[in-house]
């Protein structure tokens, strides 16, 4: 099964497909492979023929949806240009243990070298596009869209959304200049959320008539309760985030929605699973997010073999 319908045809460019400009992502790959080899691979070097050529196979050792196969021809050809390099199946492809993804063919002593930098890269994409598309498909069949957060690693987070879409799923906002949420912390530094209780709603209903003045974007506004669920509706976001909410107090929210607050949208987070993303999506929310997909994830076990 391949999920081309999901993510850009295979005409188009890494520089395309993963959002990220040619130079930055050389830069990230060129980093790479220094923070690898550093001044020479020495066992390559002092034990292989310099002439000796092969083409090697990269192997699916699990089931997985296949992420970063351009990614992985562009780590090869920045350190040799002259390797030859062969996608066997598509990128967002499922594929079984044991199917064969791509081939490389060129000198061993430049397939060798660049060889674990190119499989982290697959291995670590692979992975998430995998958790993602078995969320995907719990959830399928009901009209709920998975997004991922900004729980990722430091310059990496481009790569990880992309990741995401591979695998079905949607990018939620790429950093704090991208959306506006208005947080825990937000409301206490406000004075709309005292810690002691209470809830200002009419601090908040004027902030948000005025974020809606200033921008165009959509206002989410996080609620931890039932309580603060219902002041924060009253107020009228576009979106509102139900925040470790029990799945008993996420049903009762949806059908508060539905009754009383039917143009805002709803989402669901923290705490969400393999094990229970099914019935979230059966409560009725519009989006469940999910920072496991960046940062709890397994990277896919990948192998490249030599046939001499």
């Amino acid at each position: 099964m391949e999920l081309t319908s999901l993510h850009p045809t295979g005409a188009e460019s890494a520089e395309k497909r993963v959002g990220m400009n040619q130079k930055l992502l050389k830069q990230l790959i060129r980093q790479s492979l220094a923070e690898d080899i550093g001044s020479g691979d020495i066992t390559t070097r002092y034990s292989v023929n310099p002439s000796l050529r092969a083409r090697g196979v990269i192997i699916a050792k699990e089931d997985m949806v296949v992420c970063g196969l351009e990614i992985v021809k562009l780590v090869f050809k920045e350190y040799d240009r002259s390797l030859r390099f062969k996608a066997a199946c598509s990128e967002g492809a499922w594929v079984r243990k044991g199917k064969i993804v791509a081939e490389i063919e060129g000198k061993v002593i430049s397939i060798l070298p660049a060889e674990r930098t190119a499989l982290n890269f697959l291995s670590f994409l692979s992975g998430i596009a995998t958790k993602t598309y078995r969320f995907v498909q719990i959830a399928k069949g009901y009209k709920v869209k998975i997004l991922d957060t900004r729980k990722t690693i430091p310059t990496w987070r481009i790569l990880q959304k992309y990741a995401v879409r591979v695998g079905g799923g949607g990018n939620h906002r790429w950093g704090l200049w991208d959306g506006i949420i208005l947080k825990e912390n937000h409301l206490t530094s406000l004075g709309i959320k005292h810690k002691k209780g209470g809830f200002q709603e009419t601090i908040l209903r004027n902030l948000i008539s005025n974020l809606k003045k200033a921008t165009a974007k959509k206002i989410e506004v996080e609620a931890e309760n039932l309580g603060e669920f219902l002041s924060i509706a009253r107020c009228q976001p576009d979106i509102i985030l139900l925040d470790n909410f029990t799945l008993s107090n996420i049903k009762k929210a949806v059908q508060l929605r539905n009754q009383y607050f039917k143009s805002i949208k709803l989402e669901a987070s923290g705490r969400i699973n393999i094990k229970n993303i099914r019935k979230v999506a059966a409560a009725g929310v519009d989006f469940i997010s999910s920072g496991s997909l960046t940062h709890s994830f397994s990277s896919c076990d990948v192998s490249l073999e030599l046939i001499v």
